[in-house]
């Protein structure tokens, strides 16, 4: 037993992306000894966040606390974790738990993001067994399994570290995986909240060059103060996709819209060139791909799903060591509804962090 509730904001309807969000009591998971408890004080929004409060991805399993960008101490550690410890400050992407068994063919390889045999998200899933529905970080507590918490480095500071859960390793991980380094071109679609870290992490991957592509001009000085070195502003720009033709090794794109010039940002690729999708517009759909724009300049196209535990931990360390900061504002955990409809207006810049007042104190982190 414990001394303390789960309650949360939770979504009911599709209108609480609507600033319709109500505080309520909510039972999490059947506890078992692999279990972590968190107590929150921080939790970044994300725009799974959006899409799922609205059912944009599917029918969502009201009510819903979303948020999976966690960061708080751990409370209550169950007998079969051991890289945990009561007290300890901890974090919690977007995924909860995965089959974890040694025949699984992503598991038994460190790809558990991609298991197909039972993975849970940390907020909307319902977990096998009748061990009930993942609930997530909007919240006062969080329960995860401990395989999927992992520990913060003590130079990064906790509401720079809880957007890295999954903004930052949604393009960490491709980054990392398709060659961002020295000697090479990189291109980011849409800087927003994906999109900044992006930028911030390819640079301190060391890529020669770092590329800001948005639509409008009126997020160049922001871009370039990020770190890129240049920037391409496609809806304020004639003949930009000419202009840059073959100038990029590596794309990654974070944009969720099925209307976006894919067929202007594969010209933009060298020879070889990868173009890796990372966003995910509703229904899932995107633009059409003429075959003979693959064949002609040999270009590969791909997708990628945040990262897993190993991953996670291993971007955490490289910003605490390489000192990357995103670009974040903090909103009380009390205003969560207004802060949902600012990120559903694009107002942040670039990733609003909710900070629970009764964990920890706003502006005194």
């Amino acid at each position: 037993m414990t001394d303390y509730k789960f309650e949360g904001w939770l979504g009911r309807t599709p209108d609480a992306i609507n600033g319709k969000m109500e505080w309520g009591e909510f039972e999490p998971k059947v506890w078992t000894e692999d279990d972590v408890d968190i107590q929150i004080t921080h939790c970044g929004i994300c725009g799974s966040d959006l899409h799922t409060l609205r059912s944009g991805w599917g029918e969502t399993p009201y009510p819903c606390c979303v948020g999976h960008e966690i960061v708080g101490k751990a409370v209550r550690v169950g007998k079969n974790v051991k890289h945990i410890k009561v007290g300890d400050r901890v974090g919690v992407g977007a995924q909860a738990r995965s089959c974890m068994q040694p025949d699984c063919p992503e598991c038994s390889v460190g790809q558990e993001n991609h298991c197909s045999r039972a993975a849970v998200n940390t907020y909307g899933s319902v977990y096998p067994n009748g061990e009930g529905k993942s609930y997530g970080g909007y919240s006062d507590y969080n329960r995860t399994n401990g395989h999927f918490v992992l520990k913060i480095p003590d130079s990064l500071p906790s509401e720079l570290a809880a957007p890295m859960l999954c903004g930052g390793i949604t393009v960490f991980s491709p980054l990392r995986r398709n060659g961002c380094g020295p000697g090479k071109s990189v291109g980011i679609v849409g800087v927003g909240g994906l999109g900044h870290f992006g930028v911030l992490f390819a640079k301190a991957l060391d890529a020669d060059r770092v590329v800001g592509i948005s639509r409008r001009a009126s997020k160049r000085d922001e871009v370039l103060a990020l770190g890129a070195d240049a920037y391409i502003a496609t809806a304020d720009e004639e003949g930009w996709a000419k202009k840059n033709a073959r100038t990029l090794d590596l794309i990654v794109s974070t944009v969720s819209s099925a209307d976006m010039p894919l067929s202007d940002y594969l010209k933009l690729l060298k020879v070889g060139g990868t173009f890796i999708q990372v966003g995910a517009p509703d229904g899932g759909n995107l633009p059409p791909i003429n075959a003979f724009t693959l064949i002609g300049s040999g270009i590969k196209v791909g997708g990628s799903l945040i990262g897993p535990p190993g991953e996670i931990q291993e971007m955490l360390d490289f910003a605490a060591k390489n000192n990357v900061k995103p670009w974040v504002q903090l909103r009380p955990l009390k205003d969560a509804n207004q802060a949902v409809i600012d990120m559903t207006e694009g107002k942040a810049r670039y990733r609003y962090v909710l900070v629970n007042e009764r964990h920890a104190k706003l502006g005194n982190l």
